[in-house]
């Protein structure tokens, strides 16, 4: 119902539409884009694909203005963490993240990893390089999200040499970089230009967010969805604005492109691009880290990061991709922390392996068609259980007064009838006795007693006339010999006429095992159980011969 429910509001309604919509944007901008069909089917998916290829081609395509950036020149010294940046908390109504000030452009540097074959986590590329501070840069391959950091996109500058690229060199590249003088480019360029605009530091990522002043995103959210974003914009002043926000968590499901974009905008940025995101997002200053990264694993490996010294030129990134005609991304295979993990499940297991199931061979059966006994009560006095937890009118079956028992009409099988045994003597039976009660006065006089029976449930019937000593009749079925006596209630086949000595029995009638209505045929009546007084016994024990099955 629940799945119905959920099915009916994503695809029936407008705000499920929405909400499948900004699902397939957050899918769309992963490297897990193709499972974006879930949502909006394969077609709406390539629609969305292209129209964000589009709008990162468009807003690339504007020519920066870079005399509207005026950088205060600032003497180089032995400036403290104070001095170079400031980190301030920010928040929205989905997410929560940190912004960084850097006051002046020209301490930021592009550091890369220091050996060959595996990214490096920012934390330990600040400690090791010295940096003040250090936030996530461009892109790269991760294989189903456990890749190893090296195989970066795009290019690669720091220090105004080429690092890294895995384009040709006239090849255009999205770029987010700085200039020698610390102007902030952000577009679309080959490496020649690159070159001739001066770029000292840059990596590669998109789209482009604020150019020359003006947002870039008029309409929507972007089309990126929710989720953990990096961004860096530039005031007209020089100065360096950070943003990084935490996703995918319960303290922060993320940003939208927007809602970064308009956060730079309302800190006065003049040109602003997006940088890579998701699990790569962080910020680390002084060492420590401030944020707190989607990864599972914690901080990833990175080919690149944007750090911030007090003297830049003092650091030199390691050219770790000479030399490589073929790069490996890494997957499970070879994640560290995958690895280890995987090797603590397994001891785990060993030191505490799975218990084998128990087969149950000897079970309890719980017997639903034996009735508990009944002593000294009259008959029909309560509803009989033949199945477990299950009374008769449960069944469908009905008692009526003086318990003779007898089922409704739509439950009545066909009657069989039978004469009851004769009996000799003087005297007249009390008729008016309810079923199975001895009569208050012995009976006198000859006659014969007759009755009829029915099958699962017959009712006592009353006898005839005879002589004898008062007491329960012996004849089985809905007749009573010999006197008013007990009868027998239950399934019962009738006697034959014959002649029956008098008896003597107990209050408590005998009682009777229930077959269900599935399983008995009409014309087989059950063999009563737990008779009180057998059939076709006298009182004074002589055996007379077995009532015959009709």
């Amino acid at each position: 119902m629940l799945t119905f429910l959920t099915s009916s509001f994503l695809f029936l309604t407008p705000p499920g539409g929405k909400i499948r919509q900004w699902l397939a944007e957050t899918v769309i901008t992963t490297q897990h884009r193709s499972w974006a069909w879930i949502f909006v089917g394969a077609e709406q998916r390539d629609l969305m694909v292209k129209r964000l290829q589009d709008f990162n081609e468009e807003a690339a395509r504007e020519k920066q203005d870079s005399s509207l950036i005026k950088i205060r020149n600032r003497q180089a010294k032995a400036r403290s963490i104070d001095e170079l940046i400031k980190v301030e908390d920010i928040s929205g109504k989905f997410w929560q993240g940190k912004k960084m000030y850097v006051y002046d452009p020209k301490t930021i540097r592009v550091m890369t990893p220091p050996k060959s074959g595996e990214g490096e986590r920012i934390t330990s590329m600040v400690k090791r390089t010295g940096a003040v501070a250090g936030v996530n840069g461009g892109g790269f391959d991760d294989p189903e999200g456990l890749g190893n950091g090296f195989a970066a996109f795009g290019a690669i500058i720091s220090g105004g040499e080429v690092i890294y690229t895995d384009q040709d060199g006239s090849i255009p590249q999205h770029i987010v970089g700085f200039t020698k003088e610390g102007i902030l480019v952000v577009g679309k360029y080959n490496i020649f230009e690159l070159r001739e605009m001066g770029i000292s530091d840059a990596v590669s990522f998109h789209p482009r967010l604020i150019a020359n002043g003006k947002p870039l995103i008029t309409s929507g959210d972007g089309g990126w969805g929710r989720g953990p974003r990096t961004a860096v914009g530039q005031k007209a002043d020089g100065t360096v604005i950070f943003i990084v926000i935490d996703g995918r968590q319960t303290h922060s499901v993320g940003a939208t492109l927007k809602e970064v974009q308009d956060l730079l905008l309302e800190e006065g940025c003049v040109n602003a691009g997006n940088l890579d995101g998701g699990a790569s997002s962080e910020l680390v200053v002084d060492g420590e880290l401030l944020t707190k990264p989607s990864s599972r694993y914690g901080e990833r490996r990175l080919p690149n990061a944007f750090l911030v010294y007090d003297d830049p030129t003092s650091v030199k990134a390691d050219r770790v991709w000479d030399g490589i005609d073929k790069i490996d991304a890494g997957g499970s295979y070879d994640h560290p922390d995958f690895l280890r993990e995987q090797a603590e499940k397994r001891a785990k297991q060993q030191q505490n392996p799975t218990p084998a199931t128990k087969t149950e061979t000897d079970k309890t059966k719980t017997k639903t068609d034996t009735k508990p006994e009944t002593n000294n009560k009259p008959a029909g006095n309560k509803s009989e259980t033949n199945e477990t937890g299950k009374t008769g009118t449960e069944k469908g079956e009905s008692v009526k007064s003086g318990g003779t028992g007898a089922k409704e009409p739509g439950t009545e099988k066909p009657p069989v009838s039978g004469n009851g045994s004769s009996g000799s003597g003087t005297g007249t039976a009390d008729h008016g006795k309810p079923d199975g009660r001895q009569s208050s006065t012995p009976p006198t006089g000859t006659g014969t007693g007759s009755g009829s029976v029915t099958p699962n449930g017959g009712t006592s019937g009353q006898g005839g006339t005879g002589s004898g000593a008062t007491g329960s009749g012996s004849s089985q079925g809905s007749g009573t010999a010999g006197g008013s006596g007990n009868g027998s209630t239950g399934t019962v086949p009738s006697s034959p006429a014959g002649t029956s000595a008098p008896g003597t029995g107990s209050d408590t009638p005998a009682k009777a095992t229930e077959k269900s209505a599935e399983t008995t045929a009409p014309s087989t009546p059950a063999t009563q159980q737990n008779q009180t007084q057998a059939a076709g016994q006298s009182a004074s024990g002589t055996a007379l011969p077995p009532a015959k099955t009709p």
